[in-house]
């Protein structure tokens, strides 16, 4: 489970999140919603222990990502591109970032495999396309198995086969019990596969609830997008 509570955060005199709230459970996909600036990756980095908030907390099973010894097993993330050095080949750089949390290398191989990458292991991080770097990003945050998956923007480069694939797999992910929190600008992707809708336009978060509450008398997830934001308070 993830909890988000009360995350401010300023850079240098401005606000970037003001007082954000809300919660990610298990068996659901809680899509994350806003424009590009609106938070949405500010939040997902103070929750992962890269920036620390001017207050609030961010939690994971109940403690803050940095706290738990191998981070892998508990919370998969994928942020922007794959995190892999260009220089490595897809596989040796998933060897590398399991060897740091005790996983077996067969893990390894089971990923590559699940996210498509097996025939492109021995190929450098550097030549892959946008689309293979999602996959290869999607597949280090799947090495530890863990029971939550935070990702940022995870079809952006995606084909629409990709596309497809990543939501029939975030969907099953949920399904088997996973807390799965997804960010994205595309309001159609997250109608597609949320249980859970969280709307965040400059830094605060203007409505949250089940994707039937937030669209609630609106004939589409935009259409509510854009009442919420045009209603919401300014800074």
């Amino acid at each position: 489970m993830i909890s988000i509570d009360q995350v401010s955060k300023h850079k240098g005199r401005a606000r970037i999140l003001h007082e954000v709230s809300f919660e990610a459970r298990p068996g659901r996909v809680t899509g994350f919603l806003g424009p590009n600036g609106a938070g949405k990756t500010s939040t997902l980095r103070v929750l992962l222990g890269l920036d620390r908030p001017r207050s609030g907390t961010a939690l994971i099973d109940g403690r803050p990502y940095a706290a738990w010894n191998r981070p892998l097993t508990v919370a998969g993330a994928l942020l922007d591109g794959s995190g892999a050095h260009r220089a490595r080949t897809a596989r040796a750089h998933l060897r590398w970032v399991a060897a740091s949390n005790g996983l077996p290398r067969t893990r390894v191989e089971e990923v590559l495999d699940l996210v498509g990458l097996t025939a492109d292991a021995g190929k450098r991080a550097g030549k892959f396309s946008l689309g293979m770097s999602r996959r290869l990003g999607l597949a280090t945050a799947l090495l530890g198995d863990p029971p939550v998956l935070v990702l940022d923007e995870p079809v952006n480069g995606l084909d629409p086969a990709g596309i497809r694939w990543m939501r029939t797999f975030l969907r099953d992910s949920a399904d088997q019990g996973r807390t799965v929190l997804l960010s994205s600008h595309l309001m159609g992707e997250l109608a597609e596969i949320a249980d859970d809708v969280v709307i965040i336009d400059r830094g605060r978060v203007v409505a949250r609830g089940t994707l039937d509450e937030v669209t609630g008398g609106h004939p589409t997830l935009e259409d509510a997008f854009l009442a919420l934001t045009a209603a919401g308070q300014p800074w």
